[in-house]
């Protein structure tokens, strides 16, 4: 390697790690409150439509992944054009830092889901309290860039996840609002937090 290709390589690296270490202001309020009033529709609509959601599976789980895709939509589109107008040259890697945060938590819950749905049926009713555990753990992953009250969000997550996993133990049954209350007050919180930080940032620039 080259005296010059080393330089551009350290060049590169500390570039990153200041996106790394600076604060993602990519996240906005706007998105966050839509993705809860996303939740709370997603659920009305299954209550209407499904009579015996445990008895559809597919199309309970179905309508709720559709629903986490367009959050990730909404949330992902506002944090792409903030992130260009807060975080100048430094925006592609806070954006990918982001995302790497998240990633693990994802994945994990979709693939839970392939292998429940494979080799333990049964066991779906457990789905909705493990993706809300799985959801606040990529909250506090993602912790060391956001606002620190949003580890209050986390903890909601948890809470909720653990509370949805006790009170359908029994019934085994699944509930278009185990799914909407939990996440549209999850994603409100979220909301509040981002907002409350972006007016103390702005307050204090």
């Amino acid at each position: 390697m080259t005296d010059l290709d080393k330089a551009l390589a350290d060049i590169v690296a500390i570039r990153a790690q200041l996106g790394r270490g600076s604060a993602f202001r990519g996240y906005g309020a706007a998105a966050f409150a839509a993705t809860a009033g996303l939740a709370l529709a997603t659920a009305a609509a299954q209550t209407v439509l499904l009579d015996d959601p445990t008895a559809v599976p597919l199309l309970y789980f179905g309508g709720w992944i559709a629903t986490a895709f367009g959050a990730l939509g909404l949330i992902g589109w506002e944090m792409w054009a903030r992130s260009r107008r807060h975080s100048g040259g430094f925006a592609d890697w806070m954006i990918r830092d982001a995302v790497e945060q998240f990633l693990p938590a994802g994945a994990a819950g979709a693939l839970l889901a392939l292998v429940l749905a494979r080799v333990s049926p049964e066991t779906l009713w457990m789905l909705p309290g493990l993706w809300q555990v799985l959801v606040s753990l990529g909250i506090f992953a993602g912790a060391r860039v956001m606002p620190r009250a949003v580890a209050l969000v986390g903890a909601w997550y948890l809470v909720a996840g653990l509370a949805v996993l006790v009170l359908t133990a029994e019934s085994h049954a699944l509930s278009p609002w185990a799914m909407g209350l939990p996440f549209a007050v999850g994603q409100g919180l979220m909301a509040l937090v981002v907002r409350q930080s972006t007016e103390a940032t702005d307050v204090a620039g």
